[in-house]
């Protein structure tokens, strides 16, 4: 049986692509303001380096685990990384979100712009790592 390594250039690439979409989604562009209202957050509370830092480096371990998981599921194509991506969001984000909405009465609404987060991650992860070119090997 052939080990599968993970590509890190591909996993840089795509851990890079979805901090940024995720940067975009809680930007004035997007959802920022409205999350700003719903958490009572300030709109002066910009995220420090450091916390950026730290969020690059969740959305790289997030990356990793996901390719795991494409690569022992055999995942090439990217219409079975979608379908994982939807499974993974269901099962987790959608899943640990109503629970804030039903025992810590977070607003849907806030739960709803961080759902929309996870699905982006979780869709644009997988498909990348599932559709990156692979070398051939002889």
């Amino acid at each position: 049986m052939e080990m599968k390594r993970v590509n890190f250039v591909a996993l840089g690439v795509v851990t890079v692509a979805v901090f940024l979409a995720s940067s975009i989604w809680y930007s004035p562009l997007m959802f920022g303001r409205q999350f700003l209202e719903l958490s009572g957050a300030t709109a002066s509370a910009h995220p420090s380096p450091l916390r950026a830092l730290f969020e690059l480096l969740r959305t790289f371990v997030l990356a990793f685990v996901i390719a795991q998981l494409v690569f022992r599921l055999n995942i090439a194509d990217w219409k079975r990384a979608v379908g994982l991506g939807l499974w993974l969001w269901v099962g987790f984000p959608v899943i640990l979100l109503t629970g804030s909405i039903l025992w810590q009465n977070v607003p849907w609404q806030l739960a709803a712009i961080h759902s929309g987060d996870w699905l982006i991650k979780l869709i644009l992860i997988p498909v990348g790592v599932a559709a990156w070119p692979k070398r051939a090997t002889a």
